[in-house]
């Protein structure tokens, strides 16, 4: 049987009779079990979500001994910040050009995908043009590839080009992508064919009409696709590691914390956590602090 608890608190009267009304307030108990238990189950789902990267933040503060222990040292340990000074500092696998190579692939196609998705979705939205129902479709097919089939033939791509020793090879594959299309695609049929219609007839071009009416209302959905890209670049591992097996000057941030590991640093578990760490902080940071326009980005082509 569902009970209810009913309560009755006074309410002034702002018609100016003088009198007070009265509020009556009924909760159902059921229903604010179920709420409360529903935080409960969401607190310990988040917990155990963010331990594995809270250990890894924390365990870089560590020193080696307290790290290691079983359990580890977490509450009385002696934290410090010499593991990230040791991880910047080691010169087997030197981290700060690995962190500008980083930023270098991660910007690169953040430019790229913003640039191409664009004029694609533009086309694909403004310009009339036999096929471009299509045309979008094979965008979309491109999404259903797996990475893993076009891996070999981007590699055999950019040693046929002759630029494997060079940065470009990082980013050169990645710079468009059909997931972009897709999502501004959508944000671009918000607007009516009959705005077009009157930029053109007020003499507005195809370039003006993106830049001056298009791209300023679609803020959020650029945001998001600037920022999603960003982390595709960012957070690169195995098209890198291909690239650079033989060249450790192209080594990126991901791929220079497995190569740390892999030149004798295996046992420092403490120097290749705060390696983590660093490779962690601008994701985190972009996720934290832009989770409001990736949400608005990807919900604003959802209405027509």
């Amino acid at each position: 049987m569902t009970q209810t608890t009913t309560t009755v608190a006074p309410v002034p009267d702002r018609a100016g009779t003088g009198q007070t009304r009265r509020k009556v307030r009924t909760t159902d108990r059921p229903q604010a079990a179920l709420g409360a238990l529903t935080y409960v189950w969401l607190g310990l789902a988040a917990i155990v979500l963010l331990f594995p990267v809270l250990m890894t933040v924390v365990g870089g503060f560590l020193p080696e001994g307290q790290l290691v222990r079983q359990p580890p040292g977490l509450a009385n340990g002696a934290y410090s910040f010499d593991n990230y000074v040791a991880a910047w500092q080691q010169t087997v696998v030197p981290l700060l050009p690995a962190f500008m190579n980083s930023l270098f692939v991660g910007v690169l196609i953040m430019l790229g995908h913003l640039v191409t998705s664009c004029l694609a979705a533009y086309a694909l939205v403004f310009v009339r043009m036999p096929l471009r129902r299509p045309i979008f479709w094979l965008f979309m097919a491109t999404i259903m590839v797996p990475y893993e089939a076009i891996v070999v033939p981007n590699a055999l791509f950019i040693r046929s080009m002759g630029i494997e020793n060079s940065q470009w090879s990082l980013v050169l594959p990645f710079l468009a992508n059909g997931f972009g299309v897709f999502l501004l695609r959508q944000a671009f049929r918000q607007f009516p064919d009959e705005l077009r219609q009157a930029a053109l007839i007020d003499g507005a071009g195809h370039l003006r009409f993106l830049f001056t009416i298009v791209l300023p209302a679609v803020k959020p959905s650029l945001t998001a696709l600037a920022v999603w890209s960003f982390l595709q670049g960012w957070n690169m591992y195995f098209w890198p590691l291909i690239i650079s097996s033989s060249n450790n000057s192209m080594n990126t941030l991901q791929t220079a914390v497995f190569a740390l590991k892999a030149n004798g640093n295996g046992t420092q578990q403490a120097l290749l956590l705060a390696g983590v760490t660093i490779t962690l902080v601008p994701t985190l940071l972009l996720v934290i602090f832009g989770q409001r326009w990736l949400v608005r980005g990807f919900m604003a082509g959802a209405v027509k």
